[in-house]
């Protein structure tokens, strides 16, 4: 069995520098036509995130499927990153910075980095700039930490958080050359400890979204030839699993952890769902090498490699989906109720079929995680 991805129309919804035109959509495309008239040609960036629930409900009415919304959800919080960093730019211009003194690259990371957010994320981004010599340190550094600061706080300003575990382009630890980011990733993975490997976790989610490509795929290069090698980080990476258990008991009955419930019907799909997935999907990615970033591609690539079969392929790709599915309505729901879109779901909604089904992916999802653990 093969599995192809075409590339979709709808990711070029928000690849150019401006809005599309909505006078040059068809009528079959109404509900987003209407969207797009409402928002206008030039918005500020806080009214184009704040129109980003409007987004959705116009593609929901379209019938697209909730990880093609998570999807375009992520491409419309790029076209806000890449405008916040030209703002930036600029700004820096007008006031005597200059051009940027060498080529970089801004990547987004997390969620964002595999194109799979939801509503209502915080930032979490980097950078790559071209290697420089030491001597210019100062120089060149000093030009890249204000935009990073700049662009950082423009998206605050317009309601994408600061990353409070300040994993963002405005710190040092998250813009570096590409030869530090390659020795940095080289110290992390030499070893088992926890916290490099959380910190490689997020970094190992990104794509390039505004500057010079090649240095992300340079990176990209570097990850896939060498982490495959590196057995016992690979090895702390499953452990971590622990750390983050699908919401089952040892009965194999839908049960969560209580911390931080709004109520007692609610499970963590995001912590207990959706982050167990992805993580193994990434331990089984890194471990045979594949360059792909979101959990799709990843598990179509696993088919390429002989690590996965097409069957287990499509499940896991299909819990994913429902997955994505449950936490976008959870979301739209809270947030038309004035509450945060977070990622608890009231287990109570579901029907009987939606919750022998969320079991049956939670357990596929546990089989996997043993997979992943064993390489």
């Amino acid at each position: 069995m093969r599995l192809l991805h075409r590339a979709s129309p709808w990711r070029t919804l928000f690849a150019g520098e401006r809005l599309p035109d909505p006078s040059r959509l068809p009528d079959l495309l109404a509900p987003l036509r209407e969207a797009l008239e409402a928002l206008g040609p030039d918005p500020e960036l806080a009214d184009a995130h704040a129109w980003q629930p409007r987004l959705v409900t116009a593609l929901v009415r379209l019938d697209l499927p909730a990880w093609r919304i998570s999807q375009l959800i992520s491409d419309h919080n790029a076209w806000l990153t890449r405008r916040a960093i030209r703002l930036a730019e600029a700004e820096m211009a007008g006031q005597g910075w200059g051009a940027p003194p060498v080529r970089f690259c801004v990547l987004v990371l997390g969620s964002g980095g595999r194109h799979e957010s939801l509503l209502a994320p915080d930032q979490d981004n980097a950078m790559i700039l071209e290697d420089y010599p030491d001597a210019r340190h100062v120089e060149i550094d000093g030009y890249f930490q204000s935009l990073g600061e700049r662009f950082t706080a423009r998206l605050d300003a317009a309601g994408i958080p600061l990353c409070q575990g300040h994993v963002m382009a405005r710190w040092p630890m998250w813009r570096k050359r590409l030869g530090e980011w390659r020795r940095q990733l080289e110290i992390w993975s030499a070893e088992r400890r926890v916290k490099r490997v959380q910190q490689a976790n997020i970094l190992l989610d990104f794509t390039p979204v505004y500057g010079d490509e090649a240095l992300a795929e340079g990176l990209r290069d570097w990850v896939a030839e060498r982490l495959p090698g590196a057995g016992l980080f690979l090895d702390e990476m499953g452990a971590l699993f622990d750390e983050q258990p699908v919401a089952l008991d040892r009965f194999q009955r839908l049960a969560g952890t209580r911390e931080g419930a709004p109520h007692e019907r609610a499970l963590n799909l995001k912590h207990q769902a959706m982050l167990p997935l992805v993580a193994a999907v990434r331990l089984l990615a890194l471990r045979h090498g594949v360059r792909e970033t979101d959990t799709r591609r990843r598990l179509a690539a696993l088919v390429g490699r002989g690590a996965l079969d097409a069957e287990h392929c499509h499940a896991l790709t299909a819990a994913h989906a429902r997955l994505q599915g449950l936490l976008l309505a959870e979301q739209r729901r809270n947030l038309a109720a004035g509450r945060h879109a977070d990622g608890w779901v009231d287990i109570a909604r579901l029907g009987e079929d939606e919750r022998l089904l969320l079991r049956h992916d939670l357990q596929r999802i546990r089989v996997l995680q043993k997979r992943a653990r064993r390489g």
